[in-house]
């Protein structure tokens, strides 16, 4: 239940090769044994892009691949963060003075976000120091959370040392909100489904207040997750901080257009909730109030009624001030539609049709077109991989994550399963040369995967 906390398992680490190998490593690493590891799962969202943030329901699974932590509390105040990854240099500092630089959306600053959400949740300023050894599966940028399930696994890994308790979902929302610390304007999906996933089950995760409902997913079909190979680290550009602030003023707007106190307004699921109507109504306003032309900063002001300082300052966020137009209409557009697009899959899983895998895969078809012309988060190997994985049998397929790159999510019938990961392969990695390593993990079919957990030993 979310109200527990995460769960505990006592495990033998010699009977887990992966434990084994990283207890080892960290061995060689500190010169000590760790106490405890915590493991933090990533996540396929299935459909419900790019909607989270604007306060609207979406319908991840937790996967397999996972971000691992081996632990061991010290008595220094030093905060001690090793990578199994050469890429990732070690790193360290106070416990009681965390610093994250938003400029530089670099590993450990991730881990610092779940440290410092924890901390500044109970209000501590005399922090025990912790050696971290971390250790991750989940392809880096390839819209699988690979950074959210180490925030998340910061939060638990903190926690545990201090001796404190919290249920998932306080847990949750915690590592949703501390996340910004990198700044990046999330809306807590990703957090979500790593501490509340259960095994052989999606859910519908719902915001304020969060909780989360399983979805049974169809028997006869199976998700396939393929990466595009390019690599896209929303903290890294604006791409999606500017689409949050689109939405933020197109709520607005929208709020104004309706005679609503539009400066309270910060998501577009407010403005349908204080006029109480459905989302297709909301379809109906958005096309009668905004245009489909982008709007300048100077036109914004003008239809708010505000200076420019008051759009940079009161609205705007610190990497969004100096855009020159937004795209109010297209964002709107997208995300009405899309959060209808995830009641009407979870209404087709719970309602089991014949045709139910051929009517998932037209939903989620309809969200990749979605994201890709009205919310222009795709790019021309999401789109050609979108297309290839749809020819060799795919009843749907879009992209996966935030976009600009990272993965798709195919839903394929069981059946169709080998001969479409064979033809996959070769047609997108094979002919144009996409040698990978190991660790991007190109092509893989997924099921439900588990929620995060403590390993004690």
């Amino acid at each position: 239940m979310a109200t527990e906390g995460p769960a505990v398992r006592r495990v033998q680490v010699a009977e887990h090769p992966r434990l084994l190998k990283l207890k080892e490593m960290f061995n060689s690493k500190f010169g000590s044994i760790p106490k405890f590891y915590v493991r933090a799962p990533g996540r396929v969202n299935i459909i419900g892009e790019h909607i989270d943030y604007c306060g609207y329901s979406v319908l991840p699974m937790a996967v397999e691949q996972d971000m691992l932590i081996a632990v061991e509390p010290v008595k220094t105040h030093v905060l001690q963060l090793a990578n199994t990854n050469p890429l990732y240099p070690d790193f360290s500092t106070s416990a009681n003075n965390i610093q994250i630089d938003k400029t530089k959306p670099l590993w450990h600053n991730y881990f610092l976000c779940g440290f410092k959400g924890i901390q500044e949740h109970f209000g501590l300023s005399d922090l025990t120091g912790m050696n971290c050894l971390v250790d991750g599966n989940i392809p880096p940028s390839s819209g699988l959370s690979s950074s959210s399930a180490l925030v998340c696994c910061a939060g638990l890994v903190t926690l545990t040392v201090l001796g404190m308790n919290l249920s998932k979902v306080e847990l949750a929302e915690i590592c949703a909100k501390s996340e910004r610390y990198i700044g990046t304007e999330g809306g807590g999906m990703d957090q979500s489904i790593s501490f509340l996933a259960e095994e052989g089950t999606a859910k519908l995760i719902e915001f304020s207040p969060l909780r989360a409902t399983d979805v049974k997913l169809p028997s006869g079909a199976v998700f396939v997750i393929a990466n595009s190979c390019v690599e896209m680290n929303k903290a890294a550009t604006s791409h999606f901080n500017i689409r949050v602030m689109e939405c933020r003023l197109a709520a607005k707007l929208l709020a104004k257009h309706k005679s609503l106190p539009w400066k309270e307004v910060l998501r577009l699921e407010e403005v349908q909730a204080k006029l109480g109507i459905s989302l297709e109504e909301m379809l109906l306003i958005t096309e009668d109030a905004l245009h489909p032309e982008p709007y300048s900063p100077e036109e914004l002001c003008k239809c708010l009624g505000i200076s420019l300082q008051e759009l940079k300052t009161q609205i705007l966020s610190p990497n969004t001030q100096d855009v020159l137009t937004f795209k109010l209409y297209q964002r709107a557009k997208h995300v009405y539609s899309e959060a209808a697009r995830v009641l009407q899959f979870k209404k087709i899983c719970e309602e089991a049709p014949d045709n139910m895998v051929q009517l998932l895969g037209e939903l989620m078809n309809q969200s990749h077109m979605s994201c890709r012309d009205m919310y222009e988060c795709s790019c021309p190997e999401l789109d050609q991989l979108v297309d290839i994985c749809r020819k060799f049998g795919a009843q749907g397929s879009r992209l996966t994550g935030a976009g600009w790159g990272g993965c798709t999510v195919s839903i394929v019938p069981a059946d169709k399963l080998s001969s479409f990961l064979a033809n996959v392969h070769e047609a997108y990695y094979q002919r144009s040369n996409r040698s990978l390593a190991p660790e991007k993990q190109s092509l893989f079919a997924t099921k439900p995967g588990e929620d995060l957990w403590l390993i004690d030993i």
